[in-house]
């Protein structure tokens, strides 16, 4: 790889390109998680059960990420055939106009069991929007990234997360603060659904302005482009596929944890009213946002496998005592809690995407990349929230951690098997 970046790729402009792209959909991603467990409940389902409500919202909830590897597959092969900038405004404009339709939907009063219908029909368009757009906006910045600097530039779409969380969260926190309960119900959610078209605007405005990747430039050049990309990543890197689905899980969970189980028990179970617990959500986030910067740093100075496995150990651990700094009942020590729990969420995810990116060839990477992050997903996010709850109402919330501890251990040993692979591509 050229350690120059084109001139036509101004490095400042690759940053912000990948990273502005990531916080418009994470932040289009999260307030619908936030939604899921403070509204929806009551505005698209039967009041009848708020329990069963509550179940059913968190259902949809998983869906998109049934809908991301298909999000991966389908703007993958795009990706690796035409082009990572194309792809990327695709992606975009896929999940914009979803969440958007979710701001404007009516309710279960209104049109019945159509809402819950077309609830989960725009959510599945959100996921196939955001399983295109991580690995095309990680590839962005390490495909153009010095390399000795990979999982430091890898870490720019990450910032995206926490960026997007505390945007969405904030959003959230205005509205409950500035509205009653009854109009932020009726109406005050649908606001940052809406006001999203306006983000979208503007990440669209800047990836337009961008330039293809030299990678890809190459692939062109040599005529090496596949085919059929996600059909090479499972026949021809199907080791790849495997363990960097496992890599990737610990990551999921710990952050679905941490932020939707966490605020659907913290607010119902515990009583933590729900403005006070957004701000410890808030404040969680920081941590999170420097846990990604320190573990990219350290990732390049000492080796992305060896920064990986440091932080699962820690998250492992981490499992062992969720439940005695969670029961407390002391706000203060629940924001000790979720502030090391995001901080280790920071340590994991910050050179995930580089090393996911590295273990695929440039002709089949966006596909690869984004399979092995979505696949994961579906393995480690899209069932925690529901099997959180039913863990903890039947069991207690030990078994919530210990759930996590018991996954940590799985991408462990992945990440043991994927030393000599993370080890070749970082070379």
């Amino acid at each position: 790889m050229n350690e120059q970046v084109p001139a036509a790729n101004p490095i400042g402009r690759i940053l912000t390109a990948s990273l502005i792209g990531t916080t418009i959909e994470f932040f289009d991603f999260y307030i619908y998680a936030t939604a899921s467990v403070l509204v929806f409940p009551k505005l698209f389902f039967s009041a009848d059960d708020p329990t069963s409500a509550t179940l059913k919202s968190l259902i949809t909830f998983a869906v998109a990420f049934l809908a991301r590897p298909l999000g991966a597959a389908l703007f993958g092969h795009f990706g690796d055939r035409k082009g990572r900038k194309a792809t990327l405004v695709a992606a975009l404009l896929t999940m914009g106009p979803s969440t958007v339709a979710i701001g404007l939907l009516p309710g279960y009063a209104s049109i019945g069991t159509a809402a819950p219908i077309l609830l989960a029909v725009f959510r599945f368009g959100q996921g196939l929007g955001l399983g295109g757009e991580w690995g095309g906006a990680v590839l962005l910045a390490t495909e153009n990234a010095p390399p000795h600097k990979k999982a430091w530039y890898g870490m720019f779409p990450q910032l995206g997360a926490p960026i997007g969380f505390l945007i969405s969260s904030g959003t959230f926190f205005i509205l409950s603060k500035t509205m009653s309960d009854n109009d932020f119900i009726n109406y005050g959610w649908r606001i940052p659904f809406i006001a999203s078209a306006v983000l979208v605007w503007l990440g669209l405005y800047v990836r337009l302005k961008i330039a293809e990747t030299p990678e890809f430039v190459k692939i062109i050049d040599n005529n090496e482009r596949s085919n059929v990309p996600v059909a090479d990543v499972f026949l021809k890197h199907t080791k790849a596929i495997i363990l960097g689905t496992l890599v990737t899980i610990t990551t999921f969970l710990l952050f679905y944890l941490m932020t939707v189980f966490t605020l659907s028990w913290g607010t119902s179970a515990l009583h933590y009213t729900k403005s006070n617990f957004l701000i410890i959500q808030m404040i969680s986030m920081l941590f999170f946002g420097l846990g990604i910067p320190l573990s990219a740093v350290l990732a390049d100075k000492y080796g992305r496998n060896k920064m990986l496995i440091v932080a699962t150990v820690l998250i492992m651990l981490f499992g062992l005592v969720f439940a005695p700094l969670f029961t407390t009942g002391s706000l203060f020590i629940t924001a000790i809690f979720l502030c090391l729990g995001m901080f280790l969420m920071g340590l994991t995810y910050g050179p995930i995407g580089t090393a996911l990116a590295g273990i695929f060839p440039a002709s089949v990477r966006y596909t690869g990349a984004s399979l092995a992050f979505t696949l994961a997903g579906i393995l480690g996010a899209s069932p925690t929230p529901y099997l959180a709850t039913t863990l903890a109402h039947n069991y207690g919330l030990a078994y919530v951690g210990y759930y996590l501890t018991v996954v940590s251990g799985a991408t462990l040993l992945a990440l043991v098997g994927a030393r000599k692979m993370m080890k070749q591509q970082a070379e």
